[in-house]
């Protein structure tokens, strides 16, 4: 073997080793940093409003919205995201970081003013970032709650990631990100409650924290408004993990509801709402990720909200491709499940997905007094 060529296999070697070495300390790095949030931790309420009880009988307002991380403009696309147009043609989204920081501020002054103009008693946030690379570390919990100066907040972290190297070359990094609540009246208490996830390596250490966060709002009567802000997993293959994450949720709010409680939940369930996997034109199939919620699962006496323009307006798009009406697949996974003491009418909210890849949903209820005998 001549020299030359032992100068080559030196330097391949010398290569490799440096990749195992690198890839090693990665794995390392993500281990010792790895952990998952206690279960059950109470979570702090901020700008708490003054001592004040929900009235039976009275009319009030919600909103959920997810807000995408201020990323997801109608061009954007994701690069988890897959999906099958009718053609047979395949289709992957490509970025995992906004387009800039200019971007991150206009999709999220957007989404605020939104809401802002629904003027709701209540406000759910998803996705909400508060130190991240992926959103040039726009504070979004604190530019919405800026917004909303009368309204108490309370913030569950969902999403803190050491940096994901991954994918390459545009690295989704340092994510701290969470599910904020903002409400109008007095929050007796809040709770964060984990859900389960695929604690599987290495998935464990790049998918979400996932959870959802209960808050207790008294009522004039003596009950409880126990008011749930919800965000389930999506990338779930064969859904073992989604159901195991409804067993858990559908378990409280069943025994608040056997507690005399008024129930509210809203968010993004993932799950196709109200039979909506099929319900809106496009040029494409139904992406994998898509499941169908089904009420039957339900404790009795829930149900969905379906929104009296379900079949108009829809509020998740798919991320394989730029946002074009009647071309993307659309569904509705966003909306609210209430109990038989909440009467209760939605609205999707149109935004043309112009500041995320989710449009809002607004609740309009009333607490119904409690029935004789």
């Amino acid at each position: 073997m001549g020299k030359a060529v032992k100068r080559v296999l030196a330097v391949l070697l010398t290569i490799i080793l440096l990749v195992v070495v690198v890839v090693g300390c990665y794995i390392a790095y993500l281990m010792i940093t790895y952990n998952r949030i206690a279960d059950k931790q109470p979570i702090d309420i901020e700008n708490n409003v003054a001592e004040v009880a929900l009235q039976v009988d009275q009319e009030y307002t919600a909103t959920t919205y997810n807000i995408g991380f201020g990323a997801y403009t109608p061009d954007y696309t994701f690069f988890m995201d897959e999906g099958i147009m009718e053609d047979g043609t395949h289709k992957v989204g490509e970025h995992s970081v906004a387009a800039s920081e200019e971007s991150v501020r206009a999709c999220t002054q957007g989404s605020i003013d939104l809401i802002r103009e629904v003027n709701p008693d209540f406000a759910l946030f998803q996705e909400v970032d508060t130190k991240s690379t992926r959103s040039y570390n726009v504070d979004q919990k604190a530019a919405i709650e800026d917004a909303f100066p009368n309204m108490g907040s309370a913030f569950a972290v969902n999403f803190h990631s050491s940096f994901l190297a991954y994918p390459i070359p545009e690295m989704h990094g340092i994510v701290n990100a969470g599910l904020l609540s903002l409400s109008d009246t007095r929050v007796q208490s809040a709770v964060r409650r984990s859900f389960p996830v695929d604690d599987g390596f290495p998935t464990k250490f790049f998918d979400l924290d996932r959870c959802f966060l209960i808050e207790r709002i008294p009522v004039s009567n003596g009950a409880d408004l126990v008011l749930i802000n919800n965000h389930m997993s999506a990338y779930d293959e064969g859904g073992k993990i989604r159901a195991q994450q409804l067993e858990l949720l559908t378990g409280v709010m069943k025994s608040e509801a056997e507690a005399g409680n008024y129930v509210i939940v809203g968010g993004d369930w993932n799950h196709a709402l109200c039979g909506s996997a099929e319900m809106y034109p496009s040029q494409a199939q139904v992406p994998p990720w898509v499941a169908t919620f089904d009420d039957r699962l339900l404790p009795e006496g829930f149900t969905v909200v379906a929104a009296d323009n379900l079949a108009e307006v829809p509020t998740c798009r798919n991320n394989d491709i730029p946002y074009e009406k009647g071309v993307t697949y659309v569904t509705t996974v966003d909306g609210f499940i209430v109990s038989s003491n909440v009467e209760a009418h939605a609205l999707n909210i149109d935004a043309g997905f112009k500041y995320s890849d989710h449009n809002p949903v607004l609740l309009t209820f009333k607490l119904l007094p409690p029935t004789a005998g």
